[in-house]
């Protein structure tokens, strides 16, 4: 299958919090998207691995993606190295896609900058034809693939975009999204440790923050990306 979008994310419910609308709106027009989680976040203070994983195909159908897979790479302890680049190389070959969104450059959580970085030489290296990968239980090498972006979404700190999806109208679908991972995020009714994603501020800051950010461009909603080149348009009129 070969996949319009891939969107990697360090841990289930990554892509969700902060490209969630974005999935949604694209899936909706059409576009053929996928997930692939890096780790099943086994480290996570609530829940456990059985119920993320789950959480996480229920949050794909509410999404409307195509596809989502997990790598199963250790949570907090995978790094930026061949095996683990081979393997997100795989998934690159697999589907094929136009389009790249991971994690965010920097963040709060150390898992974040490292899946950044991983996936972003990833789809570098997926190009190069001297680079030999499989997918397990095949025989067939993998042709070589290079996305023609590579986006990266904003995460726990406020880093500023350097553009904005307008995602107004599927800021609902988002949240149902997020939602559905309802063992890591605000419940009253839940006795598990509280963390900083499980108190009502965070769960209400997903839609305060895509207002607001909607605020600074003259729309209801938005997600904000950072690019790792800079963004060419044919004409002025393409700037919305």
């Amino acid at each position: 299958m070969k996949l319009d979008i891939l969107v990697f994310g360090a841990h289930p419910d990554d892509a969700e919090l902060s490209a969630g609308a974005t999935i949604a709106k694209e899936a909706a027009n059409g576009k053929k998207v996928g997930i692939v989680d890096l780790t099943r976040g086994e480290l996570g203070t609530r829940g456990t691995p059985e119920i993320r994983d789950s959480e996480a195909a229920a949050a794909a159908k509410i999404l409307g993606i195509s596809v989502r897979e997990n790598l199963e790479f250790a949570d907090g302890f995978f790094v930026n190295d061949r095996e683990h680049q081979l393997a997100v190389i795989q998934m690159i070959r697999k589907y094929r896609p136009e389009k790249v969104l991971c994690n965010a450059i920097h963040d709060r959580h150390i898992d974040h900058a490292r899946g950044s970085n991983l996936v972003s030489d990833a789809c570098f290296l997926s190009g190069l034809v001297k680079i030999d990968t499989k997918l397990p239980g095949q025989d067939e090498w993998q042709e070589p693939w290079r996305p023609k972006q590579v986006y990266h979404y904003i995460q726990w700190k406020n880093l500023d975009p350097d553009f904005v999806v307008d995602v107004s109208g599927y800021i609902e679908t988002k949240v149902a999204a997020i939602s559905a991972y309802s063992s890591q995020f605000y419940d009253p009714k839940s006795e598990e440790p509280n963390t900083p994603i499980s108190s009502k501020n965070f769960l209400e800051s997903i839609t305060y923050r895509s207002r607001d950010l909607g605020r600074l461009v003259g729309v209801e909603y938005a997600e904000g990306f950072t690019v790792e080149r800079h963004i060419a348009v044919d004409n002025l009129d393409a700037i919305f």
